[in-house]
């Protein structure tokens, strides 16, 4: 019998972005230190640092772990962790996220049908989104993919005339589709 993943404790979530060492939790025994206020005190032993961070009511916190020694600076803690928790929300706010929009065509559409489609395209485009067009095959229409694949590149020429376009994925056939993802050039 399985035991179901909640019963023997779940899945630990993994901490996401940078995970700053401060106070005891650094575990080497040199550190360079700047203080407060900005200056260079020198290499500085742990203990040392730490002891003098507690004395101007600071903590140390590993601002730099992968030099040699690490870099250490005397902070509050709590606000310099919020700090960098605000700076991770700003940058993935501003980050874009691109989607794939799926447009279905069909061999037999008719003209207006695929007009339509057409500014459906260009709007996803001017959205910055991806494009992703396929035909899927009924019947006697499997035979002859060749008809779709025209019928894909025409497509693709209607829209060029408005936007320069870059092709993610060639047009491909995997069984009864036919297939191809592009995008906006920027």
């Amino acid at each position: 019998m399985r035991i179901h993943h909640r019963r023997r404790g779940g899945y630990q979530k993994k901490e996401e972005g940078l995970v700053y060492r401060n106070n005891e939790a650094i575990l080497v025994p040199e550190v360079r230190v700047i203080d407060e206020e900005g200056k260079f005190l020198g290499v500085i032993p742990t203990a040392q640092a730490i002891a003098t961070a507690r004395e101007r009511g600071y903590d140390l916190v590993e601002v730099s772990p992968k030099e040699t020694p690490p870099v250490c600076k005397f902070l509050d803690f709590g606000q310099f962790k919020y700090q960098k928790e605000k700076e991770q929300r700003i940058q993935k706010a501003r980050a874009k996220k691109v989607d794939v929009k799926g447009i279905r065509l069909s061999v037999k559409m008719g003209a207006h049908d695929e007009d339509i489609r057409v500014d459906q395209a260009k709007e996803f485009l001017a959205d910055g989104d991806k494009l992703k067009i396929e035909i899927m095959l009924r019947g006697r229409e499997k035979e002859h993919g060749d008809f779709a694949t025209r019928r894909i590149q025409e497509f693709l020429k209607k829209i060029e005339q408005t936007y320069p376009l870059s092709v993610e994925q060639p047009i491909t056939r995997a069984g009864g589709n036919v297939s191809t993802i592009v995008g906006r050039k920027s």
